[in-house]
């Protein structure tokens, strides 16, 4: 091999390294860590302001609930730790109608949702969430935006407790006597 062929070779070989070094550094840039992804959103300690339609299309505010004890459930159809606790909800919001006021918000397609409500016979208002429900719930504490969440707030408006997976009928109460 001629000593031009051996420079050439080599030449090469450097800006292939060269060129492959910047694009690494390039693409490790841009992609986010995985504490970027899971890294808390600006957190709420408040009955956050929302508006979304109930299953008869009208248009449902966190405003109109603000006087009473607010228990926000977010949930999905298909979700079997949301079914569970569902009963429990309809007892609870039954024993404290004049105190309490549960919401619930589906983050689901509207069918399933009411055909949800119809089987269970749920007694309080089911409104239909999007993705901005999810970031309502990132925001109360709802990390990893599993579902159920639910958040409860005080008669000011204030959060007390939440909980991301099934609340048991018990904790609930508990929770509810407190604020009575």
């Amino acid at each position: 091999m001629s000593p031009v062929h051996l420079i050439i070779i080599i030449a090469a070989l450097g800006v292939g390294l060269g060129l492959g070094y910047s694009l690494y550094k390039k693409d490790s840039a841009t992609v986010p860590t995985a504490e970027e992804i899971a890294a808390k959103p600006e957190k709420l300690d408040r009955l956050p302001d929302f508006s979304y339609p109930d299953l008869q299309g009208n248009s449902r505010s966190s405003q109109e609930w603000g006087d009473k004890i607010v228990v926000l459930n977010f949930w999905a159809s298909w979700c079997p730790p949301c079914r569970k606790e569902t009963p429990a909800f309809i007892e609870v919001q039954s024993r404290y109608p004049q105190q309490v006021q549960f919401v619930g918000i589906a983050i689901d397609d509207k069918g399933p949702v009411e055909d949800f409500a119809d089987t269970y016979g749920i007694n309080y208002p089911t409104l239909l969430g999007d993705m901005s429900a999810i970031e309502i719930s990132r925001q109360l504490g709802n990390r990893f935006s599993g579902l159920p969440f639910t958040a409860i707030f005080d008669q000011g408006g204030k959060l007390i407790y939440q909980q991301t997976g099934e609340v048991k009928k018990a904790e609930l109460i508990e929770q509810i006597k407190a604020l009575l």
